[in-house]
C-alpha cells in the first residue's frame, strides 16, 4: 500500500515538472514573437520616416534625410483674443421733467429710433390745465397794455392843448411800461409750462437702436425711477477684446480685424478705435476696443472672438514636422556644410495653413530636417535630399 502510494507520488511530481516545461516554452515563444514584432515595426517606422526608396543604413553608411530650404516668405502676424460685446457709445434715457402716471409706450428692445423720437408719454391732465389758465393770464396783461398804450396815445395828443400835464404823461407811460412788463412774465410763465410738458414726453435724445425697455403703461415714472429705456448710438457696437501686455504693445488704432460671435459662423469686419492705456493688476491683461457695424449677430453681453492682424514680417515657414520641443524649448536640426547634423534652438511665432513661422533663429538659408528629426543625434553624419517638392 505504502509502494503504491509513493510511486503515485513520483507520477504527480514528473507531469508538474512537464507542465512547468510547457508554460516556460510558452513565454519564450511569446516573447520572441514580441521581439520580432518590435523589430519589423521599427524598420517600418525607420522606411517611412525616411522616405521611400531610402535604404536603412548599413554599419558604414550614412543614413538619408529630406531637408528642406525655407526661404523667407512674408507673414502676418495675427493675435487670437476673445472678449464681451457691448454698445460703443450706450445711451441710458430717464425722467427729464416731473414725472407722472405713463399713458403710452411707442417704443421696445430691438426698435430703431430717430433723434428726437417719442418714446414714452406721461399723463399730463393736470400740465393741460395749468397752460389753460397761463393762456388766459397773458390774454388778460395783453388787454391791459393795449389799454394803457391807448390811454398813453390819447394824452400825447392832449398834451399839446395843455389839456394834460407831463406828470400825467408820465404816469400814463409807467402804467404802459408795467402792463408790457406783466404780459412778458405771463408769458415766460406760459412758456415753461409748454417745457415742462415737453418734458413729459420721454424722447430719444440720439438716435439707435433700443437695446432695453424698463417701463410699462401705468408706471408711475419720476426723476429717481432710474434708466427706463437703453440706447445704442447709431446702432455701432464693439468688442472689448483681452489682450496680453505683449500682444497689446503689437496693436495700435486702426488696425483691421476679424470678429466671430459666439453661437455663429458669421465673419465681420472691424477696426480698432481705442487701446487702453493701464493693465489690470490680476490678469495682467488690457483692453483693445474693436469698433463694428450692426448686426444681428451682435449682442451685447455675448463673447466673441477676433483675429487682429498687426502688421507682416519676412520669417522663415517650416512644416510642424521640422520643429522639435525639449525642455529647453523649440528647436530644429539642420544639416551643416560637412553633412553632419546640428541642433539650432528657434522661435516659434504665428501658426498658419502654411506652417510655424520662425522668428527667430533661422535666415532661411539653411538646410532643415524635414522629418525624421526624432531617431537623429547632433553631431551625426546623414546624407540630405532636397524636399521633391521644393526642388521642382
Amino acid at each position: 500500500m505504502n509502494y503504491e502510494s509513493k510511486i503515485a507520488g513520483e507520477d504527480l511530481d514528473v507531469s508538474t515538472l512537464e507542465d512547468d516545461n510547457q508554460d516556460r516554452n510558452k513565454r519564450l515563444l511569446m516573447i520572441a514573437v514580441a521581439v520580432i514584432v518590435a523589430i519589423v515595426l521599427a524598420a517600418v517606422a525607420y522606411q517611412y520616416f525616411f522616405g521611400a526608396g531610402e535604404a536603412p543604413p548599413t554599419e558604414n553608411q550614412a543614413p538619408v534625410v529630406t531637408v528642406v530650404i525655407p526661404g523667407k516668405k512674408d507673414v502676418v502676424r495675427t493675435i487670437n483674443a476673445t472678449g464681451t460685446l457691448a454698445a460703443r457709445r450706450e445711451i441710458p434715457v430717464g425722467v427729464v421733467g416731473e414725472g407722472g402716471r405713463v399713458t403710452q409706450v411707442y417704443v421696445d428692445a430691438g426698435d430703431w429710433v430717430k433723434p428726437g423720437q417719442v418714446m414714452a408719454s406721461i399723463d399730463r391732465s393736470v400740465q393741460n390745465q395749468q397752460i389753460a389758465r397761463l393762456q388766459a393770464s397773458v390774454a388778460s396783461a395783453r388787454a391791459d397794455l393795449n389799454l394803457a398804450q391807448a390811454n398813453l396815445d390819447r394824452a400825447a395828443k392832449l398834451v399839446e392843448r395843455g389839456f394834460i400835464s407831463k406828470a400825467d404823461i408820465d404816469r400814463l407811460t409807467a402804467t404802459r411800461d408795467s402792463n408790457a412788463a406783466q404780459l412778458r412774465v405771463a408769458q415766460a410763465q406760459l412758456g415753461e409750462s409748454r417745457a415742462r410738458n415737453n418734458f413729459l414726453n420721454i424722447v430719444a435724445p440720439k438716435g439707435g437702436f433700443v437695446l432695453e425697455r424698463n417701463v410699462e403703461v401705468g408706471q408711475t415714472v419720476s426723476p429717481g425711477s432710474g434708466i427706463l429705456f437703453r440706447l445704442a448710438q447709431n446702432g455701432e457696437m464693439e468688442l472689448q477684446a483681452q489682450l496680453s501686455e505683449s500682444d497689446l504693445a503689437n496693436v495700435s488704432v486702426g488696425v483691421s480685424t476679424e470678429v466671430i460671435p459666439v453661437g455663429t459662423d458669421k465673419v465681420l469686419a472691424g477696426e480698432i478705435w481705442q487701446i487702453s492705456p493701464t493693465i489690470d493688476t490680476d490678469s495682467r491683461q488690457g483692453t483693445a476696443k474693436i469698433a463694428l457695424n450692426y448686426d444681428r449677430a451682435l449682442r451685447p453681453g455675448g463673447f466673441a472672438s477676433t483675429r487682429i492682424r498687426s502688421g507682416s514680417s519676412q520669417a522663415a515657414v517650416l512644416p510642424e514636422s521640422a520643429v522639435q520641443n525639449d525642455s529647453k524649448g523649440s528647436f530644429v536640426y539642420i544639416v551643416g556644410k560637412d553633412d553632419k547634423v546640428v541642433r539650432r534652438d528657434v522661435t516659434i511665432g504665428s501658426v498658419s495653413a502654411a506652417g510655424l513661422s520662425i522668428t527667430a533663429g533661422l535666415n532661411g538659408a539653411e538646410r532643415v530636417v524635414l522629418r525624421a528629426a526624432g531617431f537623429l543625434n547632433p553631431g551625426q553624419t546623414v546624407k540630405p535630399v532636397i524636399e521633391k517638392d521644393q526642388a521642382a
